[in-house]
């Protein structure tokens, strides 16, 4: 997956609902255009015409509310030249973006959905681990909303999302698809701005999402924000072009509970992230493929420390995920809690071993 500070999906709007018309009817043998003359809806047919625009109406109407209700939350940020997108956390004046969106920045320009009057805000903490951060306005404006955010454990496939933030710079944008799945885990690109950060239990959506919209808001039609738009995917056929169709937001539970600890503590206490407690590099095999992870370092009454894991020591499967590379190391930990015990096979000195390991936090 490519990260960069404003991610792309290159995706045109689709229509959800169709609507179709069956005609159906009887032809009069006398008539002199063939039966056309004689040819009459039945009331099945009419009531199917009446019924059709009244749920493209309803569903119009439906995102129309939405849109009047949420957009307003959703502000766009300009940091260092990067643009990007923020959602209003609480009436205080806290946003939550992304890591990325942020960057090195220190103080940022905020524009919101109903006004074209730039505000100041300054970084709280910032946690490109999770790629989230959190900036605050030095001046809360009148009648800034907070957004409403949803529960990650209801969001299901087929759920219909808007996407909403400053693609390409033109604020107050808002595109329309569905949930395409839940539960990805999806690493980073540590270069052209990117966090490096492996993100488990991920949204993904075929919601257009194009640069600028990151750190924006993915909604649904009870018009809870349901993730924070942040990656997509991108197509190693055609190099860096972006795969169509396939972007990623971290789930509203993740962002509520690292944005709430940022908003009390000034920094995250408490991250959720499982860690073995190493340093480690990929290293390969006589025909150079990926073949585990060497421990480089090991912190000093951490994880591996305890379960006896030294430098040297090359990691190859994790439970029975086989490990190749640091970042199949890492995103088999996403999928892991603090306290958890797993088994951690490593080979030293060319012997295979196998111990139990408790998990630290990272």
């Amino acid at each position: 997956m490519n990260a960069s500070r404003t991610r792309a999906l290159r995706l045109p709007l689709a229509a959800l609902v169709c609507s179709v018309v069956l005609l159906s009817g009887c032809s009069d043998s006398g008539s002199s255009d063939g039966g056309s003359a004689g040819r009459e809806e039945t009331p099945t047919a009419q009531a199917a015409q009446a019924v059709a625009p009244a749920a493209d109406n309803d569903l119009q109407s439906t995102y129309q509310k939405v849109i009047r209700d949420v957009l307003p939350s959703v502000v766009q940020i300009q940091a260092d030249g990067d643009l990007g997108s923020g959602v209003v956390y609480d009436d205080k004046g806290h946003i939550v973006t992304n890591a990325h969106v942020v960057g090195d920045g220190k103080t940022f320009r905020v524009t919101t959905a109903n006004s074209e009057t730039e505000l100041t805000a300054k970084l709280v903490y910032s946690y490109p681990e999770q790629d989230l951060a959190v900036i605050k306005l030095d001046k809360v404006p009148e009648g800034l909303k907070a957004a409403t955010f949803g529960d990650s454990a209801k969001v299901q496939v087929g759920q219909i999302v808007l996407a909403m933030g400053s693609p390409l710079g033109l604020s107050s944008s808002v595109t329309q698809g569905i949930v395409s799945a839940t539960g990805r885990t999806v690493s980073e690109s540590g270069g052209d701005g990117g966090t490096g950060a492996t993100i488990a239990n991920m949204v993904q959506t075929s919601a257009a999402i194009n640069p600028g919209n990151s750190g924006g808001a993915l909604v649904n039609l009870d018009g809870q924000v349901i993730g924070i738009p942040t990656l997509a995917a991108v197509d190693p056929t055609f190099g860096d072009s972006t795969a169509p169709g396939i972007g990623f937001a971290i789930p509203a539970s993740m962002v509520k509970t690292v944005a709430s600890q940022i908003v009390k503590d000034g920094k995250v206490t408490d991250s959720g992230r499982a860690a073995l407690g190493i340093t480690g590099r990929t290293v390969v095999d006589a025909s150079f493929r990926a073949a585990g992870v060497a421990v480089v370092d090991v912190k000093n009454d951490g994880a591996a420390d305890r379960a006896g894991i030294e430098p040297g020591d090359v990691i190859t499967k994790l439970d029975d995920t086989a490990i190749t590379t640091i970042t199949s190391l890492t995103e088999a930990l996403a999928a892991d809690r603090p306290g958890q015990k797993v088994s951690v096979t490593f080979t030293r000195d060319g012997s295979a071993k196998t111990v139990d390991v408790t998990l630290g936090e990272q």
